[in-house]
């Protein structure tokens, strides 16, 4: 201990005589110095973060056990590392004294000793050591300027900040962690996480020896598997690994800031940062984030992407081992290869890209190699299944795989590309291989049909360049009326012509009116291929201006997920602005969760799925799109159905992109729809990620309820829908929002558990709301909820007989307030 902390202890020495052991409450403890539970002597860190002492659980089972731990100091219950898990003391005689040798004992009422440090360090003989409770949450033993014993080596379920979590080589020491029993009972759990660092090291999670989880390998920027883990204003992390030990850690980038990783019984690996407004803890982000995090979920050469239904398909040249199994949706078996001449008969490999790496077990790496000589290795190596760059900032390093492939997943982004051996029947053009068969495959198929695809491509681009003419003449008029040459953006979707626009519609027939929204009406429109399509004509004295029309088509242009509305194209002709979508056949959900005679077509199934996938689609919108992309008009009407009931977010015209830092921003022109908006956005103007997880919030208990929170009346108050909600859940009866017509197929747990979800998102303050990655792990997965606080715009108001109809609004916030 260097120092200051050796400081510590020397004042410590100088003062102890002049302290009672009833009164001890310094940070360190002395030889023949001790801690006794029926005193409530504690040690406290220097800082006053940690406190070390006797604790007991909070279960009534176990109101006679006693543990040593260490908990935060401004909460008991935050318990980060416990001594005794295995022997826990039955009453309050437990004593904990540090020997003459350095070794920490705890003894019990006939002093036997039930746990001990039992430090084995070195050979000359120990002079005066102390034990000290540091700032960091680390008990010490230790003498001068070394430790003979930590708590940091022996963990229990927290990874708190500075700890290196992983693997030592010289010593073999390996910090993992183990959970609770259960939240009540700190004895050692079925579940443990550990940086293991056979083949290229990982993070697993097992529950018993069963693995759950696995992180993919370090990328050079994240673990594989863990695309949430990026730079943050919360907290740095790296990752060491070098001959001498394997280890990831964090640390707090504001100190003001108080965070920790806790594995729970479930086996769920989360991350917490604490409110010290609330004095609560609050769910931060998690290892696993889905289904698809399931480990080996599609089995052997199986990949899993949660955006399709079923999520597990086999990779590209794979077939389901066993279709029966396959199509009932028994993924284990996993995939075999179509073609087994991948050796010597002219293979090559195929890129598969944006992925989380196959299981890295069994595989090799060279961090000198780049990916020309990765490639050429693996190809002379019959049993080299795939490989790919080890770092993905410089494309430098190879890691080599062996044998199966397994959990793979695919990822919107923030994935990482490899490489898979193949016969050359299965490689597929563009997909990266550099074999001389390929070429020549290529290029006798080019030399087949030359002709008629050159004549197609001038087609193509003479019509292309006579549409870019149109738009170009219409972006000039912009700039010339404006003067702001920067508004000119590439608008990268096709450009249709409004004639064939016109004559897909019947020249915008009443009949192929599919209904009205903010800006215009919307219409079904059939090309001459037979392709349907919704077709948004903006009105001539629309409020959407050319802006709110650029912003649409710019920003879901460059979207992509199963819960978004697909843009196909676009028309800016003369006084005509038209966008051209994938067509919904089931229209908006507001037609089906408001109608009684409609709503009986959905069970609780349905119901939940789409309450999943919208989720999923803000989710996407807010974190795994390559933008980050507020919504700000969320509703029924603006969720879409298709042939399958699956839900799909539309109408972007107020979305607001936001850059990689931003968190939120502020208008004076508030936009978007009476009884979703959150209080922040309606009154101050203030809208960030959390105004849409509001809405969303609103929406959800809508579906569940089957009435409109605008206009909702009930006899015995005038709350609305947020306030019914919240009076039920706080008299113990939050399944009494069920809508009657569901009762009969819902799930009684699940539906408890969204409408505390949605009372969750709907809470006054945005800082309280969850985020939405935490919404969809809070739905998918049994973790303990926190408790709601009161929703916003919760006051009792005066209903009128008749509601506006309208629900669209724009405002204009007085500047001077």
């Amino acid at each position: 201990m260097k120092g200051s902390n050796f400081l510590h202890f020397f004042v410590a020495l100088l003062l102890l005589p002049f302290f009672s052991p009833s009164t001890l409450a310094a940070d360190t403890l002395a030889v023949n110095q001790s801690i006794a539970d029926n005193q409530s002597q504690t040690l406290v860190s220097a800082g006053g973060s940690f406190e070390l002492g006797f604790f007991t659980p909070t279960s009534p089972s176990s109101t006679n056990l006693r543990y040593l731990g260490i908990w935060y100091n401004f909460s008991k219950q935050s318990v980060v590392w416990v001594a005794n898990r295995d022997s826990p003391l039955t009453d309050s005689s437990g004593v904990l004294q540090l020997a003459a040798d350095g070794t920490l004992r705890l003894l019990n009422s006939s002093t036997a000793v039930v746990w001990s440090t039992n430090s084995t360090k070195p050979a000359s003989p120990i002079r005066n050591p102390l034990a000290q409770l540091l700032d960091t949450g680390n008990l010490v033993v230790g003498e001068s300027d070394d430790y003979l014993w930590q708590s940091f080596d022996y963990l229990s379920d927290t990874i708190l900040p500075g700890l290196e979590f992983g693997h030592n080589r010289e010593t073999g020491r390996d910090r993992y962690l183990t959970s609770w029993k259960s939240p009540d009972d700190p004895s050692p759990g079925d579940c443990t996480t550990r940086l293991e660092p056979d083949g290229y090291p990982q993070i697993f999670i097992r529950k018993a020896q069963t693995i759950v989880f696995r992180s993919g390998p370090w990328n050079g920027l994240r673990f594989s598997g863990m695309p949430n883990l990026r730079p943050n204003p919360i907290y740095t992390y790296e990752f060491v690994y070098n001959s001498e030990q394997i280890f990831y850690r964090f640390d707090l980038a504001d100190k003001s800031v108080i965070s920790r990783m806790v594995l729970d019984n479930e086996g769920i690996l989360q991350r917490f940062t604490w409110t010290a407004s609330s004095r609560t803890w609050n769910l931060y982000l998690t290892a696993q984030m889905d289904n698809c995090d399931r480990y080996g979920l599609c089995g052997p050469y199986g990949s899993c992407n949660i955006n399709n239904s079923p999520p597990c398909g086999c990779l590209i040249g794979f077939e389901p081992r066993s279709r029966r199994d396959w199509d009932s949706g028994d993924w284990a078996g996993g995939c075999v290869r179509r073609n087994d001449s991948v050796c010597g008969a002219g293979e090559g490999f195929q890129r598969i890209v944006s992925v989380k790496l196959p299981d890295t077990n069994t595989s090799s790496y060279n961090s000198s190699m780049d990916l020309g000589e990765c490639e050429a290795t693996c190809l002379r190596d019959c049993s080299c299944t795939a490989y790919s760059a080890l770092n993905v900032s410089d494309g430098s390093g190879c890691l080599l795989w062996f044998g199966d492939l397994v959990d793979v997943r695919h990822y919107t982004e923030d994935g990482q590309d490899f490489f898979i051996r193949l016969a050359a029947s299965d490689l597929v053009s563009g997909g990266g291989s550099k074999r001389k068969t390929r070429l020549w495959i290529i290029a006798v198929c080019l030399l087949a049909v030359g002709i008629a695809v050159l004549g197609l491509f001038l087609i193509f681009r003479f019509r292309r360049k006579r549409l870019q003419r149109q738009a170009s003449i219409i972006m000039t008029q912009e700039r010339d009326h404006t003067g702001d040459v920067s508004r000119e953006h590439d608008l990268e979707l096709p450009l249709f012509d409004f004639s064939t626009i016109a004559s897909a519609t019947d020249l915008f027939s009443e009949s192929r009116k599919l209904g009205e929204g903010g800006f215009g009406p919307v219409y079904k429109g059939i090309f001459k291929d037979g392709q349907e399509v919704a077709v948004k004509r903006l009105s001539k004295d629309s409020t959407q201006g050319l802006d709110e029309f650029k912003n649409e088509v710019k920003t879901i242009a460059k979207l992509q997920h199963r819960n978004l509305v697909r843009l196909l194209g676009c028309c800016i002709e003369k006084e005509e602005k038209v966008l051209v979508y994938e067509y919904m056949p089931n229209k908006g959900l507001d037609a089906f969760i408001f109608d009684q005679k409609q709503r009986k077509l959905l069970d609780w199934p349905m119901l939940f799925q789409i309450i999943n996938g919208i989720a999923r689609g803000l989710l996407y919108l807010h974190q795994d799109s390559r933008l980050r992309i507020i919504h700000r008009d969320l509703k029924a009407s603006n969720v879409l159905l298709d042939y399958n009931m699956n839900p799909k977010i539309s109408d972007f015209g107020m979305a607001r992109i936001f850059g990689a830092n931003e968190t939120q921003s502020s208008t004076k022109r508030v936009v978007g729809t009476y009884g979703y908006m959150s209080p922040e956005y309606a009154i101050d103007g203030q809208f960030s990620i959390k105004s849409d997880v509001f809405s969303y919030g609103v929406l959800v208990l809508e579906i569940i309820c089957g009435k409109r929170n605008r206009g909702f009346y009930h006899e015995d108050h005038n709350h609305n829908l947020l306030g019914h909600a919240w009076r039920l859940y706080k008299e113990g009866q939050p399944e009494e929002l069920m809508d009657e017509t569901v009762k009969d197929s819902w799930v009684l747990s699940e539906v408890v558990r969204c409408i505390h979800v949605a009372l969750l998102c709907v809470q006054q303050g945005p800082e309280d709301r969850p985020n939405m990655s935490n919404v969809v792990l809070m739905l998918s997965s049994d973790i303990v909820l926190p408790e709601p606080t009161e929703p916003g715009f919760f006051t009792e108001r005066k209903v009128f007989e008749q509601e506006s109809s309208t629900n669209e609004i724009t405002i204009t916030l007085l500047t001077a307030r």
